[in-house]
């Protein structure tokens, strides 16, 4: 069973117990206080959602995820698969975002994956299952354990905002590559999740921006 973060509590006591082990995230916890829990929906349509936020401007996002929605109730994977190409365009939605929705669609009908049982999955066997489906990367697979699932360990090392928090935080030149970050990470498992969560926050902190995932360029 992996470690969910349900609530404020779940993530304050999860911060509480790695700072205690790791004076790197004590650091940050005084600079930036404790991170909010900043869960979303999840499912088919909270997979869909960072899936259209991807490559574009968050006006923009919002717009299209709008039109999405109002296109589509509810908005599940029966839905998806009945349209035509279209009509998703009508919507916003490129070419290549419409393959990803059809795929994920058709993933969960044929039984391939249950994306609500991921959460009890460990991070990285439900991150591989996220990412064996064609379109979704592993920033996206990440970002939707953490934030839709509430996955302790989820950690989205491609993440450009973690590496350059811990580029300061490791008093570093240049930031770590997603490979290095994950290296840096595994001393937080299992709560990796929750160290990338103080990582966004100690991000907003020490940048005076928002601490908010920042995804790699395709």
């Amino acid at each position: 069973m992996s470690l969910r973060l349900e609530t404020e509590a779940d993530l304050a006591d999860a911060v509480g117990q790695l700072a205690a082990r790791d004076p790197r995230v004590a650091e940050m916890v005084a600079v930036a206080g404790q991170p909010p829990l900043r869960r979303r929906a999840g499912g088919f349509a909270g997979l869909a959602s960072i899936v259209c936020s991807q490559q574009v401007s968050t006006a923009s996002a919002a717009a299209i995820w709008g039109r999405v929605e109002t296109a589509f109730n509810p908005l599940d994977h029966h839905a998806i698969l009945a349209a035509r190409t279209p009509k998703l365009q009508r919507v916003g939605l490129s070419r290549p975002k419409i393959k990803t929705f059809k795929s994920i669609a058709r993933t969960v009908r044929d039984g391939g994956i249950d994306l609500d049982a991921l959460g009890d999955m460990p991070a990285d066997e439900a991150h591989a299952k996220l990412v064996a489906i064609k379109g979704i990367g592993p920033w996206t697979a990440d970002i939707y354990l953490l934030f839709c699932i509430g996955h302790a360990d989820a950690f989205p090392a491609g993440d450009l905002a973690l590496q350059e928090a811990a580029r300061i935080l490791l008093r570093k030149r240049k930031r770590p590559t997603a490979q290095q970050l994950e290296k840096i990470a595994d001393a937080w498992r299992p709560y990796r999740g929750v160290a990338a969560c103080v990582l966004w926050s100690y991000y907003r902190a020490v940048k005076r921006r928002e601490g908010a995932p920042v995804q790699p360029k395709a």
